[in-house]
């Protein structure tokens, strides 16, 4: 009897042609942002060689971008980078020291 692996990438990335994770869902809705803008474009009345050339050129943009992003980044920098921006880079305190070493003593109950 044939035994057959089933289910080998649970755990593991997505990934397609190189990219991985979020590169994915950010190529997507790039291209998907440039198709509707050549759509809205073409409606409007500009010409199909300029929607195609608009077209192109933006698909082209946005590709190499996400591409130089996944090589710069790897997998999880680009999470890392935009969480290293929401930490502050110190912690003010304007509290006096006063404050931080008095204790309050508890009252005792009747």
């Amino acid at each position: 009897m044939n035994s057959y692996n089933i289910n080998k990438g649970i755990g593991r990335t997505v990934e397609f042609k190189g990219l991985k994770a979020q590169y994915l869902f950010i190529f997507a809705g790039g291209l998907l942002a440039v198709l509707i803008v050549v759509m809205v474009l073409y409606v409007a009345g500009v010409g199909s060689y300029g929607c195609m050339g608009i077209g192109g050129g933006g698909a082209g943009l946005i590709i190499w971008q996400t591409f130089a992003l996944n090589k710069k980044y790897g997998e999880h920098g680009l999470m890392k980078l935009g969480a290293k921006k929401r930490h502050p880079r110190y912690i003010i305190c304007r509290r006096q020291i006063r404050r931080y070493i008095r204790s309050n003593p508890k009252k005792e109950t009747v």
